[in-house]
């Protein structure tokens, strides 16, 4: 069989793993990339192409970075380059079903969770959140109703109770490249039909606002662990300390039996960590950011802060 014409679409690392596997597989050709536009980035705001565009651009492929794919022009371009399917992973933008309909075997998507349960923006945060115990990817034939086409493929990974969102980000995209040189060549050759999903377990993974950083001492340690690993991914967690932002990074659970101690209460000082009550539990603390300074272990945190049992952490 001669290899398939793909056309890729993507645009952080999690799409760059998928582009640099289905490169690698000599069953396919990427005639052409599309990705977002070079964003300010950094202190200085410098305009910084998007990961997917500096990848593309190092293996000499052919990209574009257009404001909006759906534009008759752009279409019009990515139409020359003759691709059966389109690969879609991360890219940002939502596609019109004309550019659904432009290709031979339409356009597969690599999506961060076990669809139908995630469905949407925020899929690796929303399940670590939640405390799922399972996850994965899925590859779905797109239709035009968000995250709601048949799936080809799936590929389960366990979530540990200490995984961050950044651990297991970079787990499932080895597992979404597993997907396109199995399930997609499986279905191109027509050896594999789409299931459609089960819409009684459908959940959605919303867009994670900058507002739910603020994690409160009055929740569960469960809930405040999970919600800390979760964003470690963006946009970070933080509590109220002495007038200022105090960043939390990693933590565990050190119980989840209630007590006497108000929340937030140090009620133990180790070398390395400290333990603060919470609502439900406790919380072991071993890595901080003060506001305005860098990420440092709770050791050296408490050089600079007289920190005693018994007092409030805010």
């Amino acid at each position: 069989m001669s290899r398939v014409r793909v056309v890729f679409l993507g645009t952080p690392d999690f799409a760059v793993n998928c582009l640099r596997g289905v490169l690698d597989d000599d069953h396919f050709e990427v005639v052409g990339v599309v990705t977002q536009p070079d964003r300010p980035s950094g202190r200085k705001m410098l305009l910084t192409p998007s990961p997917v565009k500096s990848f593309a651009q190092a293996r000499e492929l052919r990209v574009i970075s257009p404001e909006s794919v759906n534009k008759e022009v752009i279409l019009q371009e990515v139409q020359k380059w003759s691709a059966e399917v389109a690969i879609v992973v991360a890219f940002g933008q939502i596609v019109s079903q004309k550019f659904l309909d432009s290709f031979q075997f339409g356009c597969v998507n690599v999506h961060a969770s076990l669809l139908p349960r995630w469905r949407g923006a925020a899929p690796i945060q929303r399940a670590i959140e939640a405390g799922d115990e399972l996850t994965g990817v899925a590859l779905q034939k797109m239709v035009k109703e968000l995250d709601a086409g048949d799936v080809l493929g799936l590929r389960q990974i366990p979530v540990t109770s200490n995984m961050n969102a950044q651990e297991l980000h970079d787990q499932l995209a080895i597992l979404g490249t597993d997907l396109l040189k199995i399930e997609l060549m499986d279905y191109v050759r027509g050896n594999l039909a789409p299931s459609a999903q089960d819409k009684n377990h459908i959940t959605y993974a919303k867009k994670i606002e900058k507002t739910e950083a603020e994690i409160k001492w009055t929740d569960s340690a469960k809930h405040l662990h999970n919600r800390i690993r979760a964003f470690v991914m963006g946009p970070g967690t933080w509590v109220p300390f002495q007038g200022k932002k105090l960043k939390i990074h990693r933590t565990e659970i050190a119980s989840l039996s209630t007590s006497t101690h108000a929340p937030g209460e140090i009620v133990e000082l180790g070398a390395d960590f400290l333990t603060v009550a919470t609502g439900a539990g406790s919380l072991k603390i071993f890595e901080v950011q003060p506001e305005s300074r860098n990420r440092m272990s709770v050791m050296d945190f408490l050089k600079g802060h007289n920190l005693k049992k018994g007092d409030l952490l805010v």
